[in-house]
């Protein structure tokens, strides 16, 4: 395959299993991805990442340019190098972090101003300042900086934030310059249709111009400003719509989403890859993902429980430890314990997404979406 080429592997129904082709090699979606915020994901070695199945891990440009700051990157290497991590991996470009500081954050058609979170320090980062640090982070993947609007927000302000959204992704294609580097557009408009497809006109017609012009257009599309607060329902009102309405041709990526549940509905609905914070972050609370729905191991019914964790997974937690095992870290505050089920728990979403890959390539897709959804894993998520 071509560099950033994407191809269509199989689909079964609205559901979809496609191939990329990055510089550090192929990646297969369906996909979840760990986050990785600061070059690390939390609790697990990035070594262990790849053993876990990982293909992508995903870092965050804001805090990385904040901390250890952007040369301290780029003297090791590069962030692969830098953390150690083999495989391809992606950067967000900051702008759902930075507009989550709504009160310290000016914005203009120029860019934006935030203080750094750690000293106060007045920041000014234009789109072209942007592209030049995640160029220089060295990601396979870049994302456009953007302007996520929060849940509940005027349509007068999604406008805005549509408008403004657009008017960057066109400066940040214009800018982005590395080779090797994949560009991500990304769709907005809240939980307006409307405001959602005319967001996704403006970035095809941006990448077309880029096209004409021989450059490579975006290499796929973010969805963000969903999983900002409202329910799940509201957020499949728009998405299958949404995912649909992108070019065949390229990835669709649902930002910031890795609830199980909501990861095999949007799957269903055409949504290429996800990444969330959610699996280490209930990990690190005792919380366990399983088929039978989340285990709060702090439970006493797990005391004297021998069994595996989930007698239904294969990851190195559940094939060795017992949850009897398990409840006692988790009771006595050993930091194993979290590490324990921060990994069972990004397993769990990296598999499901691969036996998903495996029920579209089979054409069985429906079949795997509908015993989900009658599984009681489902109504726990």
């Amino acid at each position: 395959m071509e560099l950033f080429e994407t191809r269509t592997d199989a689909t079964s129904g609205h559901a979809r299993a496609m191939t990329f082709q990055t510089a550090r090699g192929e990646v297969h979606t369906p996909m979840f991805m760990p986050v990785g915020t600061r070059a690390s994901v939390k609790g697990i070695l990035p070594e262990t990442l790849t053993q876990l199945g990982s293909q992508v891990v995903l870092a965050n440009t804001y805090h990385l340019f904040l901390k250890p700051g952007v040369d301290v990157v780029e003297e090791n290497g590069g962030i692969q190098k830098f953390m150690n991590y083999p495989g391809p991996m992606l950067t967000d470009s900051g702008g759902f972090q930075i507009f989550s500081l709504a009160d310290t954050v000016k914005l203009s058609d120029d860019g934006v101003t935030f203080a750094s979170i750690y000293d106060g320090t007045k920041i000014h980062w234009t789109p072209e300042d942007n592209m030049a640090i995640q160029e220089r982070i060295g990601a396979d993947i870049a994302m456009q900086l953007d302007q996520c609007p929060p849940y509940p927000a005027t349509r007068e302000f999604v406008e805005r934030a549509v408008d403004l959204s657009a008017k960057w992704a066109r400066r940040c294609l214009a800018a982005h310059k590395r080779p090797d580097q994949a560009l991500f557009g990304i769709v907005q408009g809240g939980m307006h249709l409307d405001l959602r497809l005319e967001s996704i006109r403006r970035l095809q017609e941006t990448s077309e111009e880029s096209l004409v012009a021989g450059g490579r257009g975006f290499d796929g599309f973010g969805i963000g400003g969903y999983s900002v607060g409202e329910t799940h329902d509201t957020m499949f009102e728009t998405l299958g719509q949404v995912a649909r309405a992108l070019p065949q041709n390229k990835l669709r990526y649902l930002m910031g989403v890795g609830n199980p549940t909501t990861l095999v509905r949007a799957i269903h609905e055409g949504v290429d890859m996800f990444d969330c914070v959610l699996p280490t972050r209930t990990g690190r609370m005792g919380t366990a993902f399983s088929h039978e729905g989340r285990l709060n191991m702090r439970n006493a019914r797990f005391t004297h429980d021998l069994g595996p964790l989930d007698p239904y997974c294969d990851c190195p937690v559940c094939t060795q430890y017992t949850r009897s095992y398990l409840r006692h870290l988790v009771k006595v505050d050993e930091m194993l314990g979290g590490i324990l089920l921060s990994m069972h728990n990004t397993y769990f979403l990296i598999d499901l997404a691969a036996k998903a890959r495996e029920a579209i390539l089979a054409d069985a897709y429906e079949e795997f979406y509908q015993e989900w959804m009658a599984s009681p894993a489902c109504k726990d998520y």
